[in-house]
């Protein structure tokens, strides 16, 4: 067994005179931030500014904890995302700063700048070869991420409709890829209508930004795999399941592509990833409203290694109970239930996110194994 990746842990009970903010601070640097070299360096700290509507995102005060802390180490912060490849208000740099500003991140709020990765249209970006890589030649990632010399991830840790979860891992493969960087993870999951499910509803049509759902006589959807890029909003929209991956391995290899758009992003310079495990949600924070949580909130992580991270996060959630009425309690009283005894493939069945740590830690981004060190 090879050697642990340590990932720290302090939990969400605050007594008089000490706030979360104060314990996220002392999270990072007892996690060791302090041993990165910021001395003038531009730092990007990627999040995600939430779909307005949602409010399940992170809040700007945690981001300003962040960037108080690199500025305090002489670095300089920037929040940073790419664009969405789905209908929305993130798809352009300009609706997307409008998003970020709307839910709370701003210069004036969070103390330091926010610069969409990808640029104006999403196609700002550079394409950067990772060793080892099974599924891609060159990751396209965007520009501004790239020129930066110091990568920290700050995550809400929830769950998510086709990785199982999305963590430290998501949030710096898909979210740092430009729009054909997501394009080129998505693309082998193009669906599939099954019509005598479909009601014709036409939600999915809404959905999809390439034209590619077109309605016949019978009201039924078809959907145009020449046209279709795989991004499935259309699956998460669907209420009576008429709308399915076409590959049974598509789900499994866009978790491996996105560990390699993952790697291209944090291979050979300074990183450190935190995530923050609460408002677990059962789908990401693209969506523009959010459901409620799965779990009961736990705490907040960091570490240098995400992929340990990661895994940490996902044993955390794994020692919760589902909370009654939600989205995982629902599926877990469906007829016909199989438990698969983890939270997040019991939410979403199609779904595992152990492939993608696996293939994380076959790459060498990290490790799955870790010790857990609790921070008081």
């Amino acid at each position: 067994m090879g050697e642990r990746s340590k990932v720290y842990m302090t939990d969400l009970r605050c007594r008089p005179g000490v706030s979360l903010l104060n314990k996220l601070e002392k999270l990072m640097r007892t996690a060791g931030i302090g041993e990165i070299n910021f001395e003038r360096k531009l730092v990007a700290i990627k999040m995600h500014f939430g779909e307005p509507g949602n409010l399940a995102f992170l809040r700007p005060n945690y981001a300003k904890v962040v960037a108080d802390v690199v500025k305090s180490l002489g670095g300089v912060p920037f929040l940073t995302d790419c664009n969405t490849l789905y209908p929305g208000r993130r798809k352009n740099a300009l609706e997307h700063l409008d998003a970020a500003y709307e839910n709370g991140f701003s210069p004036l709020s969070t103390g330091c700048q926010v610069i969409i990765g990808d640029g104006l249209r999403g196609n700002d970006d550079v394409e950067v070869p990772v060793e080892g890589a099974e599924y891609i030649q060159t990751a396209k990632i965007g520009k501004a991420i790239m020129e930066a010399d110091v990568i920290i991830s700050l995550s809400h840790f929830k769950g998510h409709e086709q990785t199982g979860f999305g963590g430290a891992i998501k949030n710096l493969g898909m979210g740092c890829g430009s729009r054909r960087g997501k394009m080129e993870q998505h693309a082998q999951g193009k669906p599939m209508v099954a019509p005598r499910r479909c009601v014709g509803c036409r939600r999915c049509a809404t959905q999809c930004a390439h034209g590619a759902i077109t309605f016949g006589e019978d009201r039924k959807a078809s959907i145009d795999w020449d046209k279709c890029v795989g991004c499935g909003r259309c699956i998460a929209v669907c209420n009576t399941d008429a709308i399915r991956p076409g590959n049974d391995a598509a789900m499994e290899e866009l978790g491996c592509r996105m560990a390699e758009y993952a790697k291209a992003v944090v291979d050979g310079r300074p990183q450190f990833h935190i995530s923050l495990v609460i408002d677990v949600s059962p789908y990401c924070d693209c969506h523009g409203e959010n459901d409620l949580p799965i779990v009961p909130d736990v705490g907040m992580f960091a570490s240098f290694d995400p992929v340990a991270l990661d895994q940490a996060c996902a044993d955390a959630c794994g020692k919760q109970p589902p909370i009654p009425g939600s989205h995982l309690d629902e599926q877990m009283h469906r007829e016909g239930f199989c438990d698969k005894h983890d939270h997040f493939i019991n939410s979403m069945p199609d779904t595992d996110w152990r492939v993608c740590l696996a293939h994380c830690e076959k790459i060498g981004i990290g490790t799955r194994s870790y010790e857990l060190v609790e921070v008081k």
